[in-house]
């Protein structure tokens, strides 16, 4: 395992072998589960400029995620796509190399609807800046955005800037008997859920309303169900769930055996199911193969000619 402090030592270790792979805490493990020489970002990490006023940050990849969550919140500002396994440690590098969003992505977006730029090494030992450190900024190819869920095959992220939203005024918590009809009448209807997600069982499904104390209140009777801690969406971002594994892949559609979140989008598991990836254990990487894009190969040639990266297929 490499572990550079700068962006010239991150340079320097990626062209020290003919084939490397970055990583960050590690709290995904199978993303970088090939035979490559290991470069840590760790050591890379800190708030290097952030500006409350013009609601953006920029942060070097090994920094923590909660203590980018820490310092937005001082500012009454936040990530509203809910950072996965924060207090786990992951960090803002992997956060855009896996791609990974919480439960607030059914309200407002993914990771890649956040990021402006990125500053990251690529298989040439090339150091690149694309992207902007502000929202008005559209110069280029939209780069930035490719790399969220690249898994660190076409270089290693070094630096990375982020728009953020004004934390809600305050937010509120329903929990109510799951139905399919229920779920896409709240996702499509007035009160703008924030996110809405199935507990493992698929009895029980929760909505999550963000906004003005008093109009919460209205709106969560309206709702129907039983107000509940919004702290459950804390322990949904660390994906704490164990289920049953002597299933099969069709019987997952009822939603009894994962934990279904961004209003029915996105669906965890310890099964192996008919189409995913793989975070943690030793399953293989896509399950039920993924698309392939013409673009995809364009870019590797034009980042990493050499293959000093893996390939997402690897």
């Amino acid at each position: 395992m490499i572990s550079p402090t700068s962006l010239t030592e991150l340079r320097d270790a990626v062209l020290s072998a003919p084939r490397v792979i970055a990583v960050g805490a590690e709290t995904k493990p199978r993303l970088s589960a090939v035979e490559a020489v290991k470069i840590s970002t760790r050591e890379l990490r800190g708030i290097t400029e952030y500006d409350p006023s013009e609601f953006t940050f920029t942060a070097l990849a090994g920094t923590p995620v909660k203590e980018i969550i820490a310092a937005l919140a001082e500012k009454g500002q936040y990530l509203p796509f809910d950072p996965m396994l924060a207090e786990a440690g992951s960090t803002i590098g992997g956060v855009v190399a896996s791609g990974l969003s919480g439960p607030g992505r059914f309200r407002f977006g993914g990771v890649r609807d956040f990021i402006l730029g990125v500053r990251f090494i690529d298989g040439m030992g090339r150091l690149l800046r694309l992207g902007g450190k502000v929202v008005k900024n559209a110069a280029g190819f939209d780069v930035p955005k490719f790399l969220v869920g690249s898994l660190g095959r076409f270089g290693v992220i070094g630096e990375v800037t982020f728009k953020v939203f004004p934390k809600p005024e305050s937010m509120i918590t329903v929990e109510l008997p799951y139905e399919a009809g229920a779920m896409s009448r709240i996702a499509n209807s007035r009160f703008e859920a924030a996110a809405i997600d199935v507990l493992p069982g698929g009895a029980a499904m929760i909505v999550r309303l963000a906004g003005p104390e008093k109009a919460l209140g209205v709106l969560a009777r309206e709702i129907g169900g039983q107000i509940i801690s919004n702290s459950i969406w804390d322990a949904i971002r660390e994906t704490p769930w164990s289920y049953k594994t002597d299933i099969t892949p069709d019987q997952m559609a009822d939603f009894k055996t994962a934990h279904v979140s961004c209003g029915g989008n996105v669906a965890y598991t310890q099964i192996k199911p008919a189409r995913g990836m793989t975070l943690r254990g030793d399953a293989p990487l896509w399950i039920g193969g993924r698309t392939r894009f013409a673009i995809e190969e364009g870019v590797k040639q034009a980042f990493d000619p050499q293959h000093r990266f893996p390939t997402l297929d690897d």
